[in-house]
């Protein structure tokens, strides 16, 4: 049996029934937060046969000053490859923590051409929960992939696209990170980093969108984006680096709204640039 995914969330209980497809991978994508002190968790489980895509120091440009920062098209490509993904493979991607880092290489590889991906809805909480099959992390030799990567450049943006729609009444622009670091009230855990906001920029915490590490459900979402979606074009989404911007990228895609696009760097990039504009 080979996968083609049209969703982009899976439950436990579907990847269950599926977990022995022909083509599918199953990665893990644990970061740890920010603001998180622990070095790692001792004890580490995951899905059985799980890949580990290491998003920090794999699938990030090391010779950025930002960090998480999208790879070249050929960058990703051969790190794709070293995964075992093929042109056909199908991606389920998951994370620790519920749905916290895993939609940025659901983000990652769509950006690249890859649309048969989904996250896993609960991450590996709901996987373990469930009671399905775990295990410790093995090394197993992986045959290279003959995945061929197709970026799609406008699924990611910079300070200058950003700047440009603050004046832009048909753009908007929209920060998952908590209310308190939005308004600038809470200290930003990088201490280099301004607080505040991007100039008209809504506030959307990617908690909000999660119930118990779950996504909520797709007409609460829709009504989420309702009221600040009328007759815009584009749709921005940034948080603090890049990563939990794809919660709320991944929220809209499943609302069904197109045009989307992340703010690689996000509120390190523009809170470290003093010339550019903030408010709080």
């Amino acid at each position: 049996m080979r996968l083609q995914l049209d969703t982009p969330l899976v439950s436990p209980q579907w990847l269950m029934e599926n977990l022995n497809a022909s083509n599918l991978v199953v990665l893990d994508a644990t970061m740890l937060k920010v603001t998180s002190n622990v070095e790692k968790r001792s004890e580490k489980k995951q899905i059985k046969n799980a890949r580990f895509v290491d998003i920090k120091y794999e699938f990030s440009n090391q010779n950025s000053t930002l960090p998480n920062t999208m790879l070249s098209e050929s960058e990703f490509e051969k790190k794709a490859q070293a995964l075992g993904i093929n042109n056909d493979t199908a991606i389920v991607v998951y994370d620790d923590l519920g749905i916290y880092s895993a939609p940025r290489v659901w983000w990652m590889f769509r950006s690249m051409g890859h649309t048969n991906i989904a996250v896993l809805d609960g991450g590996f909480p709901a996987w373990s929960e469930a009671h399905y099959p775990v295990e410790k992390p093995t090394y197993r030799s992986i045959e290279t992939g003959n995945f061929k990567a197709n970026y799609r450049s406008e699924m990611f943006c910079n300070s200058d696209t950003v700047l440009q729609a603050t004046g832009e009444s048909s753009k908007a622009i929209f920060d998952a990170r908590s209310k308190g670091r939005f308004d600038g009230v809470e200290l930003e855990p990088r201490k280099e980093i301004r607080s505040g906001h991007i100039p008209s920029s809504k506030n959307i915490p990617f908690s909000t969108l999660q119930k118990e590490g779950r996504m909520i459900h797709k007409e609460e979402l829709m009504n989420t984006f309702k009221d600040f979606t009328k007759d815009k074009e584009q749709l921005i989404f940034s948080c603090g680096s890049g990563i939990t911007a794809c919660i709320l990228a991944l929220a809209a895609d499943i609302s069904e709204i197109k045009n989307l696009t992340v703010y690689d760097g996000s509120w390190t990039d523009w809170g470290g640039n003093h010339e550019l504009p903030i408010e709080n």
